[in-house]
């Protein structure tokens, strides 16, 4: 009867927790009790603290970034939960600024001369991705980035240096199983969150990162 008792708070646990990860939306991984037990299991590696920028490795070259970002985001950070999906709770851009971060990411896919194309993203699965024809960083399939419907966020993948620039100034954050090691063949070592666009002032720095990721991975 003790066992039985005891249980119940802890059921009661699991369930709002499962319900919490359902919130957040279709994404990578399917909305099963299967999916959720792989996402528990995954969370006991995840990255303590998403703000701490990672190391620069030895073999990576060139050894500097691209990006300055003169100008920090405005406010506090937003509300980030979850893992695949990884999503922004608080703080979204709404549906003109998605909009808009569309229409941005399809302009770098229709110039020519940036060898790009667009797809359904590898990692999210349901969402437009942008693609390197012709990657030279490991990403999924050349994957430079995808934005979500949802929130107006988007991931991407940057050289490391350029990673702890966008910490620095508040424009985003690590995913949590951006760690390397085993845990990339979930996600690559330099994977981030882009926090949604709130106006076009904002969309301009989103622009000139997504830049960065794909000198990154395309070269």
């Amino acid at each position: 009867i003790a066992i039985s008792v005891l249980s119940i708070p802890v059921l009661y646990l699991i369930h709002v927790d499962y319900k919490s990860f359902m919130s957040l939306g279709p994404g990578g991984t399917p909305q099963t009790p299967l999916g959720y037990l792989k996402l528990r299991f995954l969370s006991i590696f995840a990255l303590s603290n998403p703000y701490e920028p990672p190391n620069v490795p030895r073999c990576c070259r060139p050894q500097k970034g691209v990006l300055t970002l003169e100008k920090s985001r405005k406010g506090p950070r937003p509300e980030v939960r979850g893992i695949a999906p990884h999503r922004q709770t608080t703080q979204k851009g709404g549906e003109k600024a998605y909009q808009q971060l569309c229409d941005a990411v399809s302009q770098f896919a229709r110039e020519k001369n940036n060898q790009m194309k667009l797809g359904t993203s590898c990692f999210e699965k349901n969402s437009t991705g942008l693609f390197s024809t012709s990657p030279i960083a490991l990403t999924c399939n050349g994957e430079i980035c995808h934005a979500h419907p949802s929130d107006g966020s988007l991931h991407l993948t940057l050289h490391p240096a350029d990673v702890a620039i966008v910490l620095e100034k508040g424009w985003g954050e690590r995913h949590p199983l951006a760690k390397g090691g085993w845990l990339s063949r979930f996600v690559p070592n330099f994977f981030i969150m882009v926090y949604a666009p709130r106006d076009e002032e904002e969309l301009e720095v989103v622009k000139e990162i997504i830049c960065a990721a794909a000198w990154y991975v395309g070269g």
